[in-house]
C-alpha cells in the first residue's frame, strides 16, 4: 500500500514538472494590430522578426483594408492590391498577415468592429497584444488605438462575443512608438535592439509598392526622390525609414542592455505597457521578449 502510495506521488510530480516545463517552453504568441496594411510593419516589423527568428508565432492584423490609401487608386482594386502586398510582406517578416475588411478613412470606434478585434485576439491566443496609443494625426489609427483599449478587458469575458472562447488570462497590451506630445508623450518601458534585422524589415517594407514608392511620398512632398531604378529602392528606402532613437529610448536601451551594449545600438523598437492588461514584472517582460538579454 505504502509502495503504491509512492509511486503515485512520483508520477504525479513527474507530470505537474512535465505542465511546468510546456508552460515555459511553449512558443509565445503575439499579435500585432494596426489600422492600415503597413503600419504593424513600421513600428514593430524589426521585433517581430526576432521573435518569428526564435520560433515565436506573430500575427499581424490590418483593421483596414487600406482601399483609400493612394493617389491615383482606391476602392476594390486598392485593397486587392494592398492585400497583395501585405501577404508578401508578411512572408518576408516571417509572419501572418490577415486584413479585415473595414474602409479605410472611415473607422469607427463601433461595437461590431470592437467585437472583431476581441475574436481576433482570441482566436490567435495572444500573450501579448500590441497596437497604436489613441492619439495620432489619422483617426484610423486613434481608433485603432480605441478599439484595443475596448477589447482589451473584454477579451476575458465568456459572454461576449459568445461564439469565440475567452482567453483564461487577460494579455499584456502594449503600445507601439509615437511622437505625439499631447495629451501625454509616449513612454518607452520596453525597448528592442533591431539593428541585426535592419535589413530583412526594409526589405519586408519594400513589399509595400503602393506605400513606400507611391503614396506616401506624394502626399509627403518627396515624390521625386524616388528612385527610378527599382534596384536603388531599398538602400533609399532605409534611408527614409531609418528614424531617429530619441534619449528617451536610448535611456530604456540602457536599462534593459546595459550602457556598453546600447552605445552600439543603431536601430530600435519601442513599446509603452498599457494599463488596461495584465501589468508584468521585469522578470516577465524579459520572459515575453525573450530577445531581451538575461540578467
Amino acid at each position: 500500500m505504502r509502495r503504491s502510495l509512492s509511486l503515485f506521488l512520483f508520477v504525479a510530480l513527474l507530470m505537474c514538472v512535465g505542465n511546468v516545463a510546456a508552460q515555459t517552453t511553449r512558443p509565445l504568441r503575439i499579435i500585432m494590430i494596426g489600422a492600415h496594411p503597413d503600419d504593424c510593419d513600421q513600428d514593430g516589423g524589426g521585433t517581430a522578426i526576432l521573435f518569428s527568428r526564435m520560433g515565436h508565432a506573430v500575427k499581424f492584423v490590418s483593421v483596414t483594408n487600406g482601399d483609400a490609401g493612394h493617389q491615383s487608386q482606391g476602392g476594390g482594386v486598392l485593397a486587392k492590391r494592398r492585400m497583395a502586398e501585405a501577404k508578401e510582406a508578411g512572408k518576408r517578416f516571417g509572419v501572418e498577415y490577415e486584413v479585415l475588411d473595414n474602409h479605410d478613412g472611415a473607422l469607427l470606434p463601433t461595437l461590431d468592429v470592437r467585437l472583431q478585434i476581441i475574436r481576433k485576439i482570441r482566436e490567435w491566443n495572444a500573450d501579448v497584444v500590441i497596437a497604436p496609443r489613441p492619439n495620432d494625426y489619422h483617426p484610423d489609427h486613434r481608433y485603432t488605438g480605441v478599439l484595443v483599449q475596448d477589447a482589451a478587458y473584454m477579451v476575458a469575458v465568456p459572454n461576449v462575443a459568445a461564439d469565440t472562447p475567452p482567453l483564461e488570462k487577460n494579455p499584456v497590451f502594449l503600445y507601439f512608438q509615437d511622437h505625439f506630445q499631447r495629451p501625454n508623450p509616449f513612454r518607452p518601458d520596453i525597448a528592442i535592439d533591431i539593428t541585426p534585422v535592419f535589413s530583412q524589415k526594409i526589405h519586408a517594407l519594400d513589399a509595400h509598392v503602393s506605400q513606400f514608392y507611391e503614396w506616401l511620398p506624394w502626399i509627403g512632398g518627396y515624390l521625386n526622390e524616388v528612385p527610378s531604378d527599382l534596384s536603388q529602392r531599398e538602400k533609399w528606402l532605409a534611408e527614409n525609414r531609418k528614424g531617429r532613437i530619441t534619449p528617451e529610448v536610448h535611456a530604456a536601451l540602457e536599462k534593459w542592455y546595459g550602457r556598453e551594449k546600447a552605445a552600439t545600438i543603431q536601430y530600435a523598437e519601442a513599446f509603452e505597457i498599457c494599463e488596461y492588461g495584465r501589468q508584468p514584472d521585469e522578470a516577465e517582460i524579459r520572459r515575453l521578449f525573450p530577445m531581451l538579454p538575461a540578467r
